[in-house]
C-alpha cells in the first residue's frame, strides 16, 4: 500500500481523535508516534492492522471510520488542497460526479505509484447516478462516500449517496441528486495565496 495511503489515516486520527489517540495507535501497530512515510510503500498488511486496530479502539465497523476519513480530507483546514483539486472537477456537484471517471488518471499523474482504484459513472436517469468502484483491497468506495456527502454540502447541492457492497473489491455507490441549487455554494478559491488577498482586501 503507497505510504499517502497510510499517511492519510494517521493525519485523520491525529487531527480528529488527537495526538494521544494516535500515538496509541501507532505503538499498537509498530510505527511509533512519527508513524508513516508518505512516499515509501509497505505491505498491505500493515495497512489492515492499522484500521482493525483503529476498528477496535474506537468501536466502530471500518467501513464507517472511512466515510469519516473521507469526510475529513475534503472539510478539515489541513486537506484544503485535495478539496481545491477535486473542486476543480466542476462548477456543479453533478459536473464533479460526471469527472471522477478521469480521476483515476489524474491522481497517477501526480503519484505514478499510486493504486488508484478504477471508477465508472453510470447515470440511470436523470438526477440519480451509480459509481461503481474496483479495486483489489475494498474501502475506498466508502472513503468516496464520505468525499461526496461532504462536497454535495460543498457546492450546496442536495444529494442522497448510499454505499452498497462496502469493503468488497467492487462497490457501489448510489446517487440521488434531489436539488442541484438547495442551498448556497461555499466559496472556492484557487490557492491559499488568492484566499489571503481576498481577506486583505486586495
Amino acid at each position: 500500500m503507497h505510504g499517502l495511503i497510510n499517511r492519510a489515516v494517521q493525519c485523520f486520527v491525529r487531527d480528529i481523535y488527537g495526538p494521544d489517540t494516535w500515538a496509541e495507535l501507532g505503538a499498537a501497530v509498530g510505527v511509533g508516534t512519527a508513524g508513516f512515510e508518505a512516499m515509501l510503500t509497505y505491505e498491505d498488511a500493515v495497512t489492515t492492522e492499522l484500521l482493525n486496530t483503529l476498528s477496535r479502539m474506537r468501536g466502530q465497523p471500518i467501513e464507517d471510520i472511512l466515510e469519516d476519513l473521507g469526510t475529513y480530507l475534503v472539510t478539515h483546514p489541513n486537506t484544503g488542497a485535495i478539496r481545491r483539486l477535486l473542486r476543480f472537477g466542476g462548477q456543479s456537484f453533478q459536473d464533479l460526479l460526471y469527472s471522477l471517471d478521469d480521476l483515476p488518471d489524474r491522481a497517477r499523474l501526480a503519484v505514478p505509484e499510486l493504486d488508484f482504484p478504477a471508477l465508472h459513472l453510470v447515470e440511470l436517469q436523470p438526477g440519480r447516478f451509480k459509481i461503481v468502484v474496483r479495486a483489489s483491497e475494498g474501502g475506498f468506495g466508502a472513503v468516496l462516500t464520505g468525499i461526496l456527502r461532504a462536497l454535495a454540502d460543498d457546492y450546496g447541492a442536495l444529494a442522497f449517496v448510499e454505499l452498497q457492497g462496502a469493503m468488497g473489491p467492487r462497490e457501489e455507490i448510489m446517487i440521488d441528486l434531489l436539488d442541484a441549487d438547495f442551498s448556497e455554494a461555499k466559496q472556492f478559491y484557487l490557492g491559499t495565496a488568492l484566499t489571503q488577498r481576498q481577506s486583505d482586501g486586495r
